[in-house]
């Protein structure tokens, strides 16, 4: 059975260890957002599919036996082409999901529904803000008269925002790093979306530690699909051992 894996996240990756070690015939498919993705142990496919129309032709033209949906949190639109593309093209699809942060003692958060929530709950006054949301959905922070952090995997072409720095680095990120970042900059508040996972948990740990206010865009809602949290749960349902 020929399994197609939708990456992009950390655990992504880990899976495809796993299958490449299994010998499984797998194809590692990633959108293409990043000018030089991670490479990985399975045949790689860059680039969208072209919707839900264009994702079952490849399923069916590429004999995909089983999806399992790795992909992020936040890339809603690629998750709900795969579960209506599955559906019409009769193919079973997990997906792989990590848990979302919660807050704990110390936590100053704010939660939010949308990338407009968060221009609003930022403060109306001049302000140091660690946008940590990737390079998609900026300009909408520009209504605010803050100064912007950023930390993309790849360069702009161009400033994303009037007033901003731009760092660039690939996570994981360890949070003495990052509080070492805040600090650098003045961060007064950061921005993040609830992604989960531990590698960008980093700059949450660090704003408790600062104890900085941060604004938490919630994951968006998707519909109803067979979810599980780990690697060898993917591996199970695959028919593959762990080992």
């Amino acid at each position: 059975m020929r399994t197609l894996v939708l990456g992009g996240t950390t655990e992504a990756s880990a899976l495809a260890r796993s299958l490449a070690a299994a010998g499984a015939d797998a194809i590692f498919s990633y959108a293409g957002r990043t000018e030089a993705p991670v490479a990985q142990p399975l045949p790689m496919r860059v680039g969208g599919f072209g919707g839900v129309d264009g994702l079952v032709t490849y399923l069916r033209a590429e004999n995909i036996g089983a999806v399992v949906d790795a992909t992020h949190p936040f890339a809603a639109q690629m998750s709900r082409n795969a579960i209506a593309a599955c559906a019409l093209a009769g193919v079973p699809l997990l997906g792989l999901e990590r848990p979302a942060w919660v807050a704990g003692s110390g936590d100053r958060w704010s939660h939010v529904g949308s990338i407009e929530s968060a221009v609003q709950a930022l403060p109306d006054a001049p302000a140091r803000v660690f946008l940590a949301i990737g390079k998609q959905n900026l300009t909408g922070f520009a209504a605010k008269p803050h100064h912007y952090l950023l930390r993309l995997v790849d360069a702009p072409e161009a400033p994303p925002l009037p007033d901003c720095t731009v760092i660039l680095a690939r996570g994981p990120f360890d949070a003495e790093s990052d509080k070492a970042l805040l600090i650098q900059h003045n961060i007064s508040h950061i921005v993040a979306k609830n992604a989960g996972g531990a590698g960008a948990e980093a700059k949450l740990i660090a704003a408790r530690a600062l104890g900085l206010p941060v604004i938490l865009i919630d994951r968006p809602h998707l519909p109803a699909r067979a979810v599980v949290g780990s690697v060898a749960e993917v591996l199970a349902w695959l028919g593959h051992s762990a080992d």
